[in-house]
């Protein structure tokens, strides 16, 4: 996805792009993931601003992309007792909750909001900001259209082996590319010619694993978190979190597997629930059932009822900064070749703002 908005924002200011990819299309982190375009739980100062910016771009985009499937949906973040409601409180206090749209619900406001949530919790904080897409097909939606442009060539199963004298690179096909600007956005892929380029890239690599249920059989009309997503994003950090943190250990499993509920609804009207956060390599080579064993029961009490059957689970890995507050590393490596990478979770929230700075600083 971050390539493809790279190409996107070269193509809209009059550019012709060669878009080189290791697959036929792309199966990493940007299929892999929730869709959410996720404001809410963001540092302030640059990442705020950059989540706030990309979400302008994603629904202008969504306006001229349909099949995108942008959706202006909001977000809940249910809490239970005393200690997770003065989290969200606070983060209605921040000088930057009205640019997000915080707001503390009730339990009747938030299912006012949200129908589907039947379940046993206390209230909900709302963001307004928040917003998904289909992240299964929104790569291909937008190379769809950057093909219309008649500006855009893609070459798929190819990997760039080489950066070979200023601006130009070679492939595994031996085909040779040239261009005014090389942008490598590589993803996960951080060994090979990337290690070649940057031996100390300050990036690591994060695996989770998510599951998609079969359809709901009604409307989930925001996307859902838990409290322990305050324990994760950056956003809630302070006192009432200390506070939380010292009077309520999260659950076993939750806390062994670095564990928050996020849930959206796909456009078939499944659910799409996750997520754990793994950073000792080597990785796991399987997937584990005690996370999913996990998030079924926390979504069942949200909602009241039992969860639809599981019909996809799955394992993802992303590239992120090593220093968790940069939103992204970009680096020139040669003359004329720039390295884009390490977003994290932030990656498809972020990445039409992190191509657009980049195409404002090498001034195209």
């Amino acid at each position: 996805m971050l390539g493809t908005l790279h190409a996107w924002h070269a193509i809209e200011r009059g550019h012709e792009v060669l878009h080189i990819e290791r697959e036929a299309e792309a199966r990493g982190a940007s299929v892999r993931n929730f869709g959410q375009i996720w404001v809410s739980g963001r540092a302030g100062g640059e990442e705020l601003d950059t989540a706030l910016r990309a979400r302008e771009l994603w629904e202008g985009i969504g306006a001229r992309v349909p099949g995108i499937g942008f959706r202006a949906i909001g977000s809940l973040t249910v809490v239970r007792n005393d200690a997770e409601r003065a989290v969200a409180e606070a983060a209605t206090r921040r000088p930057d909750a009205a640019a997000r749209g915080y707001r503390l619900l009730d339990a009747d406001r938030a299912r006012a909001l949200n129908p589907a949530l039947r379940g046993d919790f206390a209230g909900a904080l709302w963001c307004e900001r928040d917003a998904a897409v289909e992240p299964r097909v929104a790569q291909r939606a937008l190379k769809e259209a950057l093909l219309a442009s008649g500006r855009y060539t893609y070459l798929g199963n190819r990997e760039v082996r080489d950066v070979v004298g200023e601006r130009a690179v070679r492939d595994d096909h031996g085909a040779t590319h040239h261009g005014d600007a090389v942008v490598l956005c590589t993803g996960a892929w951080l060994g090979g010619l990337v290690r070649e380029l940057v031996p100390d890239l300050p990036v690591r690599r994060v695996r989770l694993q998510m599951m998609q249920t079969d359809p709901l059989g009604e409307a989930l009309t925001t996307s859902v978190a838990d409290a322990d997503s305050f324990r994760y994003y950056p956003a809630y950090r302070g006192d009432a979190l200390d506070a939380l943190n010292a009077g309520q250990a999260q659950a076993p499993t939750a806390a062994a597997h670095r564990m928050q509920l996020l849930m959206v609804q796909r456009a078939d009207g499944g659910l799409t629930i996750g997520d754990t956060h793994e950073y000792e390599t080597p990785f796991a080579f399987d997937t584990v059932e005690e996370p999913y064993e996990h998030l079924t029961g926390v979504v069942e009490v949200i909602l009241g009822r039992p969860l639809p059957r599981i019909r996809h689970r799955w394992a993802g890995v992303y590239a992120q900064c090593t220093d968790t507050s940069r939103v992204v590393h970009r680096q020139q490596v040669r003359d004329g070749v720039w390295l884009v990478t390490g977003p994290g979770g932030r990656g498809m929230t972020c990445s039409p703002a992190i191509a657009e700075t980049t195409a404002n600083e090498l001034g195209w």
